[in-house]
């Protein structure tokens, strides 16, 4: 926030107020005052109780009254207290000052620009005159990551979420909604897929050890320029959908390594539906029960090995044959061969698809 746009303000309302007033920062130092000589002084007192008030508290000379965030307030309006109506002086000096910083806010704040720029919701002609006026740096390495609240808590993820990452010029915290929170993070050139895993599983292990709440992570593509980011975003989104639909166990899903499931994910469900009629000809999918279905499961997981299906399933060879002939009677597919197997495979993801309903964006 600008101290010279505090003391336009304060100037055009000494005369008014006819008494000395102006601005403290946390520190209890004078930012902008009607006395200019008093700028940079430090007021003595219990600043504490200060920025902790609702109201209005009487320090020394002064009459203070703190403005700004409603959960940890920047500054405090101050009037020298000689005047009986000091205390409604100060109330309506930090209301004024309130409003126009908040208003400057919306208008400069990087973090704002951040989110119009994720939302989509700035120009893209603008996006780099915007960023200018901001001396916002356009050439940095960055990547959305999007957190996901799954269980409402007490505690304020978003202010805990901003601990963890406290460098403000870098790293940008931005609130989508009730339950999602979008990190913009700064990162270095090449950097691995797996230390973004290792990002996100920090935030989430920090979350849910020290504050028990429990959230998803998405993480989007790193991108050069700041048009970029609604992309990243955009990548972070799906991946916390497709992650619901084909990766239920995970807590944190990575747009690159979605796989076929991105593509499955983006296809018509007229198309999807079409499919399966195709390859199923011969049965309905949903004629499969429960066991084939674990067996088909296992099978995929241990790469069409028979041998080593038929141990972890603690069933004899001759078993697992027979659950895969019968298999193949009812759809026509043998997943002993590798190109009916990934068939199968796809299938199978498909019939996950069209049963979740997902959302798209």
């Amino acid at each position: 926030m600008s101290n010279r746009l505090y003391q336009s303000i304060i100037h055009q309302m000494k005369d008014a107020v006819q008494c000395r007033i102006g601005v403290i920062d946390e520190s209890g130092t004078i930012i902008s005052c009607s006395e200019l000589g008093k700028i940079g002084e430090t007021v003595p007192g219990a600043i504490v109780e200060v920025f902790s008030a609702n109201g209005p508290v009487t320090v020394g000379e002064y009459v203070f009254h703190s403005f700004g965030s409603p959960i940890h307030p920047e500054y405090a309006a101050f009037v020298e207290n000689s005047d009986p109506r000091a205390a409604s002086f100060a109330a309506m000096l930090a209301i004024a000052l309130s409003n126009v910083k908040q208003y400057y806010d919306e208008k400069y704040d990087k973090r704002n620009f951040i989110k119009n720029v994720l939302l989509d919701n700035i120009l893209p002609g603008d996006v780099y005159l915007k960023a200018k006026e901001l001396h916002f740096n356009d050439t940095a390495n960055r990547v959305v990551l999007l957190l996901r609240v799954t269980e409402k808590t007490d505690v304020v993820v978003f202010d805990l979420v901003q601990e963890l990452f406290p460098e403000k010029n870098r790293d940008f915290i931005i609130n989508i909604s009730e339950s999602d929170i979008a990190i913009v993070k700064e990162v270095r050139p090449g950097i691995d897929a797996k230390d973004l895993d290792k990002l996100a599983r920090s935030v989430v292990d920090s979350l849910g050890a020290e504050f028990y709440s429990k959230v998803l992570v998405g993480i989007g593509t790193v991108t050069t320029g700041i048009k970029e980011l609604a992309r990243s975003f955009k990548e972070a989104q799906v991946a916390l959908e497709v992650g619901k639909v084909f990766d239920t166990e995970k807590t944190i899903v990575n747009y690159d390594n979605l796989g076929i499931a991105r593509l499955i994910y983006q296809l018509p469900t007229t198309l999807c539906e079409m499919f399966l009629r195709e390859i199923f000809r011969r049965g309905s999918i949903d004629s499969l029960d429960q066991e084939t279905l674990f067996t088909i499961q296992k099978f995929f997981e241990n790469n069409l090995n028979v041998s080593e299906t038929s141990r972890k399933l603690f069933v004899h060879r001759n078993t697992l044959v027979y659950r895969l002939e019968k298999i193949r009677k009812l759809t026509g597919l043998d997943l002993r061969e590798f190109d009916d197997a990934i068939v199968f495979k796809v299938a199978l993801m498909v019939k996950k698809y069209l049963d979740s309903n997902p959302a798209k964006f």
